[in-house]
């Protein structure tokens, strides 16, 4: 099932919550509203999912489940699973008894048989691998079997539309991620449309099959995890989707100079702002002709696919970061308090008017 938002905007109180928003997300598709609080993602989603309206004065605007329009429609008419950050399961129920509930409080035109329910709950705990935990109560169960549950109650209704609101949000880390790779795998096998709100980057980027970028009540950036990453339409996105190293001076003929720091680059004469990945620094023992960034190594974390460096400037009153191989890691016989040199690889550039105009990059 598609889903069309068409000027789309809504107001709480003299607070403009979303500015018109047009969105189309295709059948199919997995996609995450991104954002820091306060950007509107999860206004958004209440919307699409008929528990908040838009602004009755936005008289154009529409909400299209496929060719349907369901913008007046009421929540229990749109056929949708809506799963909450914080499980909302009922205590008092079992296991089973909380997936079955959708399903038993349906119209009786539309409520299925005993057994037909009876076999669907069991097929959806199977699926979620909790058939064993049926007859437990919810307080008997982990932060991740209650998302399972909670899952497994929104997939009952056989919604045509499934929405998540930070699903993974009250779980750790570890637990995150392996619900994350099972969310991918149950929405690739049963191929229906799916919208999550989430402030994680990294849960974003890993997830979506597009991720929508939003700030301030309006969207920033549409695009695929890959895009989003390497083409930033802005410095908002640029900034908000990982770490970011602050590079500032002043260039004349050619040389950026910031204290007794230099480095030779393709700019013209005057104050510039570049911003750099941890990634696009290289660390080196020595500078050269065309750089000279003198930093210290303040902290090192080893953990992870990459080490990570935390750097001091002299010249820079902002900490530098930089992410190197575990291989170069060991050559370098990094350690706390080294003296070394930063040599930008790569490096972006965003006017003032950032979020109206495109990006400027360079490869050095």
């Amino acid at each position: 099932m598609s889903i069309r938002l068409q000027n789309i905007a809504k107001h709480f109180g003299n607070t403009q919550a979303l500015e018109p928003i047009n969105l189309d997300i295709h059948q199919g598709e997995l996609v995450g509203l991104l954002g820091p609080s306060g950007s509107g993602k999860t206004t958004l989603l209440r919307i699409i999912a008929g528990l908040e309206n838009p602004d009755l004065a936005t008289q154009s605007g529409k909400i299209l489940f496929g060719d349907r329009d369901v913008t007046n429609v009421h929540v229990r008419d749109r056929r949708i699973g809506f799963v909450f950050q914080h499980y909302a399961l009922f205590h008092h129920m079992s296991v089973y008894d909380n997936v079955a509930f959708g399903l038993t409080v349906l119209s009786r035109k539309r409520r299925p048989s005993s057994g037909e329910i009876r076999a669907r709950v069991h097929r959806l705990l199977e699926m979620v691998k909790l058939e064993h935990l049926a007859n437990r109560y919810p307080a008997q169960l982990s932060g991740g079997q209650q998302q399972r549950v909670s899952l497994a109650r929104a997939l009952a209704v056989e919604p045509e539309v499934l929405l998540l609101d930070e699903p993974f949000g009250a779980l750790d880390a570890k637990v995150r991620q392996e619900l994350r790779r099972w969310l991918r795998h149950l929405h690739d096998e049963f191929n229906f449309t799916s919208v999550f709100v989430t402030h994680d980057q990294e849960e974003a980027l890993e997830l979506s099959d597009r991720v929508v970028v939003m700030s301030d009540g309006r969207i920033e950036q549409i695009d695929t995890p890959d895009e989003l990453y390497r083409e930033p339409k802005n410095r908002f996105v640029f900034e908000f989707l990982g770490d970011v190293n602050h590079l500032e001076g002043k260039v004349t003929n050619g040389v950026l100079t910031c204290g007794d720091a230099y480095w030779h680059v393709d700019l013209p004469d005057g104050h510039q702002e570049l911003l750099l990945r941890p990634h696009e620094v290289r660390l080196t023992e020595q500078p050269t002709s065309e750089s000279h960034l003198p930093v210290t190594i303040t902290a090192i974390s080893p953990v992870g696919a990459e080490v990570r460096v935390e750097l001091e400037a002299d010249w820079l009153a902002q900490p530098w970061l930089a992410t190197v191989r575990h291989t170069d890691f060991e050559h370098m016989a990094l350690r706390r308090g080294q003296r070394l040199y930063a040599h930008p690889r790569h490096w972006r550039r965003f006017p003032e008017t950032e979020s109206k105009t495109a990006e400027q990059s360079r490869v050095a």
